[in-house]
């Protein structure tokens, strides 16, 4: 149990450090971080869906044989996800900030990230519990999609009228919220089989929003051929990783 603790908390303070990947975007004409964050949101949008179908969902499907009650919870956490965003009137955009591309309030953006790092802070202390092998896969998928997720609330900050300390310091403060979320599941889960067998699938179907609903629409406004053959093929790298990730267990 300490293994997955230690794991689980590194994993996250990986997580939170790369709140402050922003600082490295400004260094970078816009039109070519543009185009870069399309190149990793489609590696990204693999990624994801790769732990979803051959991590996650295995792995509940391994300890409690495929049941009905799997397929709910999987629909669990996409319905969560949309559920959260309708609320909270926020999504993962991963466009620059723009006059022609205007954005929430930022207190809203905040709020938002909050909500979405508390959320990966369960999904990986979920992870860890079900096995380290599940929890690395995980932590990888998560950071995939942080990379991108975090540059694009860095520059909503910026053009809020924060200082680049003042955004960076936000960003940094929201991504620690994910430490909440991994302590509340690692006591409640531990002592709790049914409750992790549901946060399995729950993690997975939320995976599966975030790809199908945030990241894939974003590919197809760009429809150049030479653009859109590499944004699948980093598509499929992000899958064919994370079925690498399975010789580590």
């Amino acid at each position: 149990m300490i293994d997955i603790y230690l794991y689980s908390f590194l994993s996250i303070a990986i997580i939170s450090l790369i709140s402050i990947v922003g600082i490295i975007a400004i260094s970078i004409k816009s039109d070519k971080l543009e185009k870069l964050l399309v190149y990793a949101i489609a590696f990204s949008a693999g990624a994801l869906l790769g732990d979803a179908f051959i991590h996650l969902i295995p792995e509940a499907v391994e300890k409690t044989g495929f049941t009905l009650i799997i397929s709910f919870y999987v629909l669990s956490g996409i319905g969560f996800s949309l559920i959260t965003e309708k609320i909270i009137h926020w999504r993962h955009c991963h466009h620059l900030t723009s006059k022609s591309h205007p954005h929430h309030l930022s207190a809203m953006n905040l709020i938002g990230d909050s909500v979405h790092n508390f959320i990966d802070g369960i999904i990986i202390g979920a992870s860890y519990l079900a096995s380290i092998p599940v929890g690395i896969a995980t932590t990888l998928a998560v950071i995939f999609h942080e990379i991108p997720q975090e540059i694009g609330d860095y520059g909503i900050l910026l053009y809020a009228g924060f200082s680049k300390t003042k955004a960076l310091l936000a960003n940094f403060l929201t991504a620690l919220t994910a430490f909440i979320g991994l302590i509340i599941v690692l006591l409640i889960g531990a002592s709790s089989e049914s409750f992790l067998m549901f946060l399995i699938p729950f993690a997975a179907g939320n995976f599966i929003y975030i790809a199908c609903a945030d990241l894939i629409p974003e590919l197809h406004k760009d429809v150049k051929l030479k653009n859109s053959i590499i944004q699948v093929m980093l598509f499929v790298l992000g899958i064919l990783i994370m079925a690498g990730l399975l010789m580590v267990g």
